[in-house]
């Protein structure tokens, strides 16, 4: 047997198995290289001799130690690497390499377009949601009992309009509403409460005595006092639910009326995240999204990458991308300040892995870093925003969440009308407010999950496409679903992980 595995970078010592079943004892490839022991797919194959003390290179990067003598053809374990120190922030190089602007796609001077819902402050909806925020988990259940009867006794008579969201969560009350860091998740929320899906129409469900008043979470201008429900007003669970179940309707009268309508691609906010990575999704799903992320900022959109402790070990790799030192600065801020948050909670970065990433290959942060960036592409990274802020500029955008997939799907939601999600080992993830695009990094978890996964980028490791190939795939398929063309497994099924604001402020 001639056993099939993928070198990320040419100056590696190390790869991961291809073979879906794993290689025996004994293979051997046409190079010399003999495998020792049984290795499962997805794990590391030392590729050379490799001294205690010397580096392990994947993707041409240090991503360990070696704590051990290790043998060519020897499967390279966890056990077997010492994490290296983290980046150190001072001295990174600042806009040192920065890409030349790419060319329009196809040579398309007249910028691309996809049919979405105008709104009047100038964004545009990917679909056309009534949402009913809440200020408090205090009314959760009321207002989800509210939904479940309009969707069934009053949406059937509004069919422009796709779909009527409770947008509900865990914040609100019992928190130090006044500490610095609850700015977060408040304006987390104040900006999903005027999400481009609801089209200027949402519904606000307070309480009454909660900490996150109204007027906290809201606007000075928008939505006007009228749009707001306190269910302490009402007298019994009846009649709030009846105001409740009024003002929707007012609400679905507009919202009908709105019709798809061509929108410049700029007008498209497409969120990038990974959840379940495995080694392969740095050389499969991840690269072929970073394709799709060229594309789309060519064709003028913004994109969106994240989740900092899954960056942080690749900084100096994305310094040096920004467009200006005032960019590489700001992302340096973000990457402090997440190294205090969790050296506050007597954690760091190691914290981040999986037991899935490691069934996965996944060995450390660092290599999990080292290919989560692969979904940035390799556009100048033309803006930072902290955590739950909205974005401003176009392009390609650094915005500082978490690595939790629930938590940095929320902050995402801050700014972004679509969502791409790549995943090694599987995750039934998604969003009720914003399509969301399923791919895998290998076939296998594609055939095993066909009515979940919307494209396999597993291809890309059996040589069946290219990452050129794939990411072409993704941008049109981002287009044809922003256009409600198209649906995803997630939207298929309606399946909305809750939203969890990311709240580093203290709990009372």
């Amino acid at each position: 047997m001639v056993p099939l595995y993928l070198r990320a970078h040419s100056d590696d010592n190390v790869a991961i198995i291809v073979d879906a079943e794993g290689v025996r004892a004994g293979a051997r490839d046409g190079g010399g290289l003999t495998v020792r022991e049984f290795i499962p797919q997805a794990q590391k194959v030392a590729l050379t001799s490799i001294s205690a003390g010397d580096p392990l290179v994947r993707y041409g990067q240090t991503i360990g130690y070696a704590n051990r003598v290790i043998e060519p053809g020897r499967w390279v374990r966890e056990e077997m690497i010492d994490l290296p120190a983290a980046p150190s922030l001072d001295d990174l190089p600042l806009a040192t390499a920065v890409p030349a602007p790419l060319p329009p796609v196809d040579g398309d001077t007249f910028g691309y377009t996809f049919e979405g819902y105008r709104n009047a402050e100038g964004s545009a909806g990917t679909r056309n949601l009534l949402g009913i925020t809440t200020t408090v988990q205090c009314v959760a259940p009321t207002v989800e009992y509210a939904v479940r009867r309009i969707k069934s006794e009053i949406l059937p008579r509004y069919p422009n309009v796709d779909d009527v969201i409770a947008v509900t969560h865990g914040y609100g009350c019992g928190v130090a509403i006044d500490a610095p860091d609850a700015a977060i998740p408040i304006r987390t929320l104040r900006h999903i409460a005027r999400h481009a899906n609801f089209g200027g129409e949402s519904l606000v469900v307070s309480l009454g005595c909660e900490k996150l008043q109204p007027g906290r979470l809201l606007s000075p201008d928008l939505p006007v006092l009228e749009d707001v429900i306190r269910l302490q007003h009402a007298h019994g669970f009846a009649e709030s639910v009846a105001q409740i179940l009024r003002a929707a309707e007012r609400k679905l009268e507009i919202l009908n009326r709105r019709r798809r309508e061509p929108c410049p691609v700029s007008q498209l906010i497409v969120g990038l995240q990974c959840g379940g990575s495995d080694a392969f999704s740095g050389v499969t799903c991840n690269p072929a999204v970073g394709r799709a992320a060229d594309l789309l900022v060519r064709a003028g959109a913004t994109v969106l990458f994240s989740e900092v402790t899954e960056v942080r070990d690749a900084i100096h790799l994305l310094t040096p991308r920004c467009i200006n030192a005032d960019v590489a600065r700001a992302l340096i801020r973000e990457m402090r300040w997440y190294d205090q948050y969790l050296a506050r909670g007597s954690a760091d970065r190691s914290a981040n892995p999986t037991p899935g990433n490691k069934r996965g290959g996944l060995a450390n942060i660092v290599e999990k870093a080292l290919g989560s960036i692969a979904k940035a592409g390799s556009s100048a990274i033309c803006g930072v925003v902290g955590h739950g802020e909205r974005v401003q500029e176009r392009g390609l955008i650094f915005a500082a969440t978490p690595a939790s997939d629930f938590i940095c799907g929320t902050e995402q939601l801050a700014s972004m009308n679509l969502h791409i999600f790549t995943t090694g080992e599987g995750s039934p993830y998604g969003l009720s407010m914003v399509p969301v695009v399923k791919i895998s990094s290998r076939t296998a978890l594609a055939e095993k999950w066909h009515d979940l996964i919307d494209i396999d980028a597993g291809r890309i490791a059996t040589g069946r496409a290219t990452i050129d190939d794939v990411g072409r795939e993704i941008f049109e398929f981002v287009l044809d679903v922003a256009s409600g063309r198209k649906k995803t497994w997630a939207e298929h099924w309606g399946l909305g992980n809750a939203l969890v604001p990311f709240n580093p402020g203290p709990v009372t």
